[in-house]
């Protein structure tokens, strides 16, 4: 007996199969983040080394000596607290970028996330 396959689940099976290469189904080109992050290399290269220490003139004889050193160490320390500052939100930014970016990029289905 010869058996004549029905149409039902054929037309399932051809749509299934070409369905995925259907316009609404297919994203764009992929986007790739690159390594976990590479946010850090925004960051300047003169501050690897930090931020110097003042430097004590005249060997501290004098009082005065000691005021104007403190002063202006206490000034190099509110240089290195506002880079540490800067590239926290440095860091922050960028990897909000990406991950908005990383976001958008994901294939949609019929327009819906």
């Amino acid at each position: 007996m010869l058996s004549i396959p029905r149409l039902a689940p054929m037309l399932a099976c051809l749509t299934a199969c070409v369905l995925p290469g259907c316009a609404p189904f297919v994203g764009g080109r992929p986007i790739v983040q690159p390594m976990p992050s590479a946010c850090s290399s925004l960051l300047p290269d003169a501050w690897i080394t930090g931020v110097p220490s003042a430097e004590l003139e005249h060997d501290g004889v004098a009082v005065g000596d000691w005021i104007k050193f403190a002063d202006a160490q206490t000034g190099q320390l509110d240089k290195a607290n506002e880079r540490i500052a800067a590239a926290i939100g440095i860091v922050q930014r960028c990897e909000a970028r990406d991950a908005v970016a990383v976001r958008r990029a994901k294939p949609k289905l019929l327009g819906m996330l």
